[in-house]
């Protein structure tokens, strides 16, 4: 895997942001290539700071279209499928925290990076019936955090960017999180004050 993961790394540097979008695709759906499309963003934004919003882009709109992909598995009959691969505790309590917290589920794993688990999730918002304009919302914030994320630290530090990542990312991306999670609230707090006032 580590010879593919060399190839697919190449021809992604050779085509740019379309080699990313292929990239973040398949590691979202079939592949699993862990840190390449984070690895990725990083080398290119270094190389072409100017291009760093097209990079996260790419890398996002990529992640997308490949997590649709598992939904649908997901929606089609997935949950055999994981219940095949996985406890079926494991399952149960996962679909519980869909029935409670809905997307949410699938926008802050989306955020952590490698090894906290990730396509389980995505399978189960199919199998959990999450709509699929919420789930491609919460894939869009959560991917496009992490990947601008990404770029804003190339920007900053450079080749060293890849360095501060290995030593620092789950703190960056729980701070994501924090700030996602914080604003969401905000938000939440704003419309039912607002619906509030028009009554």
């Amino acid at each position: 895997m580590d010879g593919f993961a060399d190839w697919v790394r190449g021809v992604a540097l050779g085509l740019g942001a379309p080699g990313l979008y292929i990239v973040a695709f398949l590691d979202s759906s079939f592949l699993s290539l862990p840190e390449i499309t984070d690895l990725l963003v990083v080398w290119m934004v270094t190389r072409d700071t100017g291009r760093m919003l097209l990079y996260a882009a790419a890398a996002t709109l990529g992640s997308i279209t490949g997590c649709l992909l598992m939904y649908a598995i997901g929606q089609k009959g997935g949950e055999a499928l994981i219940r095949k691969r996985f406890k079926a505790e494991n399952v149960d309590r996962a679909m519980a925290a869909f029935n409670r917290f809905g997307v949410l589920v699938v926008l802050i794993p989306a955020i952590l990076p490698p090894p906290a688990p990730f396509k389980i999730f995505v399978l189960l918002a199919g199998v959990a019936g999450i709509s699929r304009t919420k789930f491609v919302t919460a894939i869009a914030i959560g991917r496009g955090a992490r990947y601008l994320a990404l770029g804003i630290l190339a920007v900053k530090y450079g080749e060293t960017a890849m360095t501060y990542i290995e030593e620092n990312g789950a703190t960056v991306a729980l701070a994501v999180v924090g700030v996602l999670v914080a604003g969401l609230l905000a938000y939440l707090f704003w419309r039912k004050a607002r619906g509030s006032k028009g009554r």
